[in-house]
């Protein structure tokens, strides 16, 4: 399946993104291309503003391996920097900075890690600092 987030007018904010079939981002040559995959939305939505993502592409990283695509899967918010060639997730917190390395928010303190699978913190933006969740709650 080909993903594709569908971009403002301006070409900088993810409006959500949508999912075509192979074939219908398929040309003539049997290549899977931006273009065909745009063209075809522009089929199907009535709109030309569209950029293609990589569902397995998180923090510069290929989940299985390949090659990343355009640094982070976008979610509705992202925003598209033309000059990283990067989709750059909603900014979560003021005191958060952008990763240039991998276009992801990273906090004033590391996180302190995972105790098992579930995240064991939250952010608290007031003091700046991790707090332990409550494992009654």
């Amino acid at each position: 399946m080909a993903h594709f987030a569908k971009m403002t007018e301006d070409g900088t904010t993810v409006l959500g993104v949508h999912v075509v079939s192979d074939e219908m981002a398929t040309d003539d040559s049997e290549n899977e291309t931006e273009d065909q995959g745009i063209r075809m939305l522009n089929k199907l939505h009535n709109w030309i503003h569209w950029k293609k993502c990589s569902y397995n592409t998180h923090a510069g990283v290929h989940n299985l391996g390949g090659t990343p695509y355009r640094k982070n899967y976008p979610v509705k918010g992202s925003t598209y920097d033309a000059g990283r060639d990067a989709f750059i997730p909603p900014k979560p917190y003021n005191s958060w900075t952008l990763n240039e390395s991998t276009c992801r928010w990273d906090p004033p303190v590391p996180y302190p890690g995972y105790v098992s699978e579930e995240p064991t913190h939250w952010w608290d933006e007031d003091s700046q600092s991790w707090k332990q969740s409550d494992p009654e709650a």
